[in-house]
């Protein structure tokens, strides 16, 4: 039997396809990386991703997980046989407490000031004390802020740092009493 027509020229190398592409797409494919570290230490790769979420405790399909109900007539409920459908046994509960404890722990304060602007409210509350008006006309003013937004600005910095506010203020007090 002949062979089919056009099938008897070599193999060429082909020099237009990205490789290290290629190779870092078939792996991504082939196993996708779990961010969270409780369900990939749990994860079992023998098993299909619905499959790994039930052990776990986890809703594959939140659609399915709580249905939303639809206004119906009543209908009467019957078992069948004492089975009950749907329910599943959770055989890694450890991975749901773990997700919920850190669920649990309080959010960190990601809010901070520039350096800069604490330098700059402390020199203006050092030099001016309480008055607005002379920290509007001051020469470290550079941003020509009113005396409003120089307020603003103090208020901000008492809620962001409280303890270091109170700290700058008894050592301010400290001077005035030094200097007397």
């Amino acid at each position: 039997m002949p062979k089919a027509k056009g099938k008897n020229r070599r193999q060429k190398f082909g020099y237009s396809v990205n490789r290290k592409r290629l190779n870092r797409q078939s792996r991504k494919r082939a196993a996708p990386r779990i961010e969270c570290s409780h369900i990939r230490h749990a994860w079992d790769r023998t098993k299909s991703v619905s499959r790994n979420l039930a052990e776990m405790g986890l809703a594959a399909d939140p659609n399915k997980a709580i249905p939303i109900r639809k206004r119906q007539l009543p209908v009467m409920e019957m078992e069948v046989d004492g089975q009950d459908k749907g329910k599943r046994v959770v055989q890694k509960p450890y991975v749901l407490d773990e997700l919920e404890y850190e669920a649990s722990l309080p959010e960190k304060k990601s809010e901070t000031l520039s350096r800069d602007l604490i330098d700059y409210v402390q020199y203006m509350i050092r030099n001016h004390g309480e008055n607005y008006k002379d920290m509007a006309r001051d020469e470290k003013n550079y941003y020509q802020d009113t005396p409003k937004q120089i307020k603003r600005k103090i208020s901000v910095y008492k809620r962001f740092y409280p303890e270091e506010f109170q700290a700058f203020t008894a050592s301010l007090q400290q001077v005035k009493i030094d200097q007397q």
